[in-house]
């Protein structure tokens, strides 16, 4: 049930603001619209139970400043509430209790909650909390972003390199754009992502997809861990964990991913299972890393034609290890099987590659071949432009001399 009720004169001298208490006890509700009533004279709208977290965007819908939630009926839930609310809009969240809880008051906080009002309620510290969302309310209400680039590396056989060049690209998409960028694992239950980033974690892709039911912007920050070069990374388990992610987690994660971050890269390793997914219906673009030998090519054909045959304008084809010579297979009969000519190839660098990966450095962080490559992969993405000092590598490598 949804009651309205109004006030003619604004007795803080602020912004006029609308507010929404939330609670399933009628008496504790009605306690909190007592303390608002000598101090505020803008909407005050109370639901008299908790929403489903469904039911959330319905309740953003009604554009309050200020959602005031009971938390003692049920406080784990009221939590969940609270963080979804949160993490899928600016309006200022406080929560009221009748016991005072540090524990509890940092879990809220932790939340999203601005504020921890304990019962009874003073007219005067109800007057200073709503002073203070007067003061963080923004000019203009801004949409909540969606759409971040998915960025998707499929390997056509297993060691493709397709979780070396996933890291890689995105360490350098996260350095060259300077925003936010996320690397996920994909490649369950064995990928090794953050292995090959140096990166640990107590949580894993799979804490994400088990947790799909109340996955928001908030509860996926606490399971990511940052790498140096700034791209955030979300990576397969430590240990071996028998788990079967459904496609409605797995899209659950993606659409969650996309509202934080500019760019998420997924390493989907040469998980043929994730095709059933959003994965490339909503992948902006898929690079399909190939090797040229018979096996590798002859899988790269069946995954085009036969799995990304939708919108092969999104594929970008990426040979690994090139060697610019293919022994007895000639470009005519690389292009024909991979049904369109690889845009990228990486050369052969083992060597750098192997030592990269045991001291867990970046490649793309260092000056090599295959790093250059990489970046450009990049760049093309980013649309940075490309640097002075890459012009003067280009240059040096054709021996030329500088004009007077």
């Amino acid at each position: 049930m949804i009651t309205t009720q109004t006030q003619e004169n604004d007795t803080l001298g602020a912004k006029v603001l609308s507010v929404c208490l939330v609670g399933p006890d009628d008496q504790r509700r009605s306690s909190v619209a007592l303390a608002l009533a000598g101090v505020h004279s803008g909407y005050t709208r109370e639901i008299s139970n908790y929403p489903e977290l469904d039911d959330i965007p319905q309740l953003l819908q009604q554009q309050n400043d200020i959602i005031i939630v009971d938390l003692d009926p049920n406080p784990e839930f009221a939590l969940d509430l609270v963080e979804s609310i949160c993490s899928a809009s600016s309006t200022t969240v406080m929560v009221f209790s009748a016991k005072s809880d540090s524990e509890m008051l940092v879990r809220c906080m932790r939340a999203g909650a601005r504020e921890f009002l304990t019962q009874p309620i003073a007219p005067s510290t109800m007057a200073e909390a709503l002073v203070r969302a007067s003061v963080r309310r923004p000019q203009g209400r801004v949409a909540k972003k969606v759409g971040g680039k998915l960025l998707v590396f499929l390997g056509a056989k297993g060691g493709a390199g397709a979780t070396t060049l996933a890291c890689n690209f995105a360490v350098s998409v996260a350095k060259e754009s300077g925003q936010n960028t996320l690397l996920i694992d994909l490649d369950l239950p064995l990928g090794d992502a953050a292995l090959g980033l140096g990166t640990d974690s107590e949580y894993s892709t799979i804490n994400a997809l088990e947790n799909s039911n109340r996955l928001d912007s908030n509860f996926l920050s606490k399971l990511l861990v940052k790498h140096s070069s700034g791209l955030y990374v979300l990576g397969a388990p430590g240990k071996f964990v028998k788990f079967q992610a459904t496609n409605d987690a797995i899209d659950k994660l993606l659409t969650v991913a996309r509202q934080d971050f500019d760019y998420v890269v997924v390493d989907a390793g040469t998980k043929l299972d994730l095709t059933d997914s959003v994965l490339i219906e909503k992948a902006s673009t898929i690079y399909l890393v190939s090797q040229i030998s018979i096996p590798a090519l002859r899988n790269a054909n069946r995954l085009i034609t036969q799995l990304i045959k939708a919108d092969n304008s999104k594929l970008e084809i990426i040979i690994n290890r090139s060697t610019g010579r293919y022994l007895d297979i000639d470009e005519e009969h690389i292009t024909k099987a991979l049904t369109k000519a690889p845009r990228w190839k990486v050369p052969n660098d083992y060597a750098t590659a192997r030592k990269n990966q045991n001291s867990a450095t970046p490649l793309s962080l260092e000056d090599s071949p295959v790093a250059r490559v990489i970046r450009q992969i990049a760049l093309s993405v980013t649309g940075t432009p490309e640097k002075a000092e890459k012009k003067k590598k280009r240059f040096s490598l054709f021996g030329s001399k500088p004009k007077p």
